[in-house]
């Protein structure tokens, strides 16, 4: 935070403190933001399955849509059974990440109190990883078993136990330093351009922030479905 203030500053913005606090815990930008992007997502699965009817129709035709079209991307990396188990956990990630990176496309986001991307703050994004590091150790244990799952670290060799463990907190740690220093970095160049030239610069930067908020998305979403899979792999 200490990092992101000196950013901020530089960029000619203030550093921005808690908007108010319940009870010891401090409710930023990002937090109101990522309540709004819960909301909306709530909003939307809401309308998309009130009315479920045999042949869709309105939302609830564009909410199968996306489902079909995601279940089967995911089949062919991890086939059709394991697709099914983990389309619910890998579409979540997806879903959230996007609207929160589109969330800093919005008109004075990033300015305006209660509005900040989610994703360009590292606590977010360490809190996204950390849920795929716990769902990984869960799916190994699950899988294979506890003894399974610690004899994985001796292979192909025990020599190699110090960098098998070392891998398990630098795929978290890569996870989440990826997706924050994308959206963070594309922060602080809109607002680098803006103090040039407020009206061109920071457009043409914002168009290519659709394209870029959702590529950093699939990446995460795909790196997770790679580990999930790892996880979840049974070896005969």
């Amino acid at each position: 935070m200490f990092l992101t203030n000196i950013a901020y500053a530089s960029s000619g913005h203030e550093a921005a403190g808690p908007l108010f606090h319940i009870g010891p815990l401090e409710v930023t930008s990002e937090i109101t933001t990522m309540w709004g992007v819960m909301i909306l997502i709530l909003v939307v699965s809401y309308l998309g399955t009130r009315n479920m009817k045999r042949i869709p129709s309105g939302v609830q035709n564009v909410v199968e849509m996306g489902i079909e079209m995601y279940e089967n991307f995911w089949t062919d990396i991890l086939g059709r059974k394991r697709a099914r188990q983990l389309m619910p956990i890998l579409a979540s990630f997806f879903i959230l990440i996007l609207c929160s990176n589109y969330s800093g496309l919005l008109p004075l986001a990033g300015t305006l109190p209660g509005l900040k991307p989610p994703t360009s703050n590292v606590s977010t994004t360490a809190g996204l990883a950390i849920i795929v590091f716990v769902l990984c150790i869960y799916y190994n244990i699950k899988t294979k078993g506890i003894g399974g799952y610690l004899k994985h670290f001796l292979e192909p060799i025990p020599i190699l136990l110090p960098i098998n463990i070392l891998e398990q907190f630098t795929r978290p740690l890569s996870l989440a330093l990826r997706l924050y220093g994308s959206i963070y970095g594309e922060e602080m160049v809109v607002a680098s351009l803006a103090a040039l030239c407020p009206l061109v610069l920071p457009l043409t930067m914002q168009v290519l922030g659709i394209l870029f908020g959702a590529i950093q998305a699939f990446v995460f979403t795909l790196l997770a479905s790679i580990y999930l899979e790892e996880a979840t792999a049974v070896h005969h």
